[in-house]
């Protein structure tokens, strides 16, 4: 069976091989308090993520040496939906700032965490205005960044408005009231508030067996693109019933499984009779002013892929990102429900295992979001290698990510702003 890794790998797709990153007449050395985005031709290991070939974008996409270029131009290697960026564009101002903040016993700048990790785009905004915006290894600000799974957070984000049109009738409903064909399948008699927090107890290994049973899903969404996996792919549906054995009632504990958003992507669609590229579109993209057009991998029936691969600019998941900070609402208007974000990002007392250092070492999980331990509802969209949306909406500080390989100082880096620019 081939990895998410391989697969795709002969497809009828074009390639986007041998892109050259040419340092952008706009490069320079990264200037804390830099009054505009600053662009680096290279970054910490270029070697290591293809520099000497040019940060060629090729599969497979998770290679080391391909990410840069995969990472920046995934609509180039695989299907994806068009989401039209906004009829009218809502800028950020500027308010350059001299960030600082403590790693390891010293004294850091944004410079020295640049220098000392592989990203791709990092941007840091408090309310209206960016104080910080780079880029490296050739990345710029027109290049469409992958989230990884950060879009299960967009997925959940939709939930919560579909709910409150009244197209999907509450989180107590059951995925197979939506779904015709997940009746009789574990997944089917799930609530969708314990699909949003991964709390299903239906059997996945994301991460057993060397990602075994994410790598099963893979096949069975995106194997009917190649003729040799035609006859063999399960398809949308059939990829998750597949996975039908309960090994824990629903609602009693946290286990990370990427399918869940897939389910609830399947939902989604049939609930609202839109694709969820068209329904981003009008409920959100169009109306908080997005600079670019976003893209969304979709699976060889048609479906886009729930658990991540949305494509981005930086400043477009930043404005995404201050959507969340003011609880869903963009200048007076209230485009996600209040109360559905502030029931995302808390822990009800019955669910106690998802709290913060419960249901991970570190973090807590809500309505597939993930809620940061340093203060009242802090939360964040995490992707794979690195990729971050972090908000604090009693501060309005978003914090920006797009990465090819992730560590710990990120997080050293967020406190820091906090306790620079916090809610006193």
């Amino acid at each position: 069976m081939g990895s998410r890794r391989q697969l795709l790998s002969g497809t009828a797709a074009a390639l986007l091989c041998g892109r050259a990153a040419k340092a952008s007449d706009r490069a320079s050395e990264a200037s804390d308090g830099a009054a505009g985005p600053v662009f680096h031709p290279l970054g910490p290991d270029a070697d290591q993520y293809g520099a000497a070939q040019g940060f060629p974008a090729q599969r497979p996409f998770e290679t080391p040496d391909h990410r840069v270029g995969a990472f920046s131009h995934f609509d180039a290697l695989y299907p994806t939906r068009r989401i039209a960026r906004a009829p009218a564009q809502w800028d950020f101002g500027h308010a350059p700032a001299e960030i600082v903040y403590r790693y390891n016993g010293r004294s850091a700048s944004v410079s020295d965490y640049l220098n000392r990790n592989p990203v791709t785009g990092l941007l840091i905004a408090r309310g209206d205005d960016v104080l910080f915006e780079a880029y490296q290894y050739g990345r710029t600000d027109r290049d469409r960044l992958l989230s990884q799974s950060m879009a299960k957070s967009i997925t959940g984000m939709l939930i919560g408005i579909a709910i409150a049109e009244g197209a999907i009738r509450s989180v107590d409903d059951h995925a197979d009231a939506y779904v015709a064909e997940f009746k009789a399948t574990e997944y089917g008699r799930t609530a969708i508030r314990d699909l949003l927090h991964m709390s299903s107890g239906v059997a996945f290994g994301e991460e057993a067996d060397n990602q075994r049973d994410l790598n099963r899903l893979w096949l069975d969404l995106m194997g009917g693109y190649l003729a040799a996996y035609a006859g063999t792919a399960k398809g949308t549906i059939g990829g998750i019933v597949q996975f039908n054995q309960r090994v824990a009632p629903p609602g009693t504990r946290f286990f990370y499984a990427s399918i869940e958003a897939d389910v609830l992507g399947v939902v989604l669609r049939r609930a609202t009779g839109r694709t969820l590229s068209d329904y981003l579109h009008e409920r959100i993209w169009q109306r908080i002013g997005t600079e670019a057009d976003a893209t969304w991998l979709i699976d060889s029936q048609g479906y886009e892929v729930a658990h991540g691969f949305f494509n981005a600019v930086l400043r477009d998941y930043a404005r995404l990102g201050r959507l969340l900070a003011y609880d869903g609402n963009w200048n007076g208007a209230q485009i996600v429900p209040r109360q559905w974000l502030i029931d995302a990002t808390t822990v009800r007392a019955s669910d106690a295992y998802l709290a913060p250092g419960r249901a991970d070492r570190t973090f807590g999980y809500g309505y597939l979001l993930w809620l940061l331990p340093w203060g009242e509802r802090q939360f964040a969209l995490f992707g794979g290698f690195g990729q971050r949306i972090c908000v604090d909406p009693a501060s309005k500080l978003v914090l920006v990510q797009t990465a090819v390989d992730q560590g710990p100082e990120i997080w050293s880096l967020w406190r820091g702003l906090l306790r620079q620019f916090g809610k006193a």
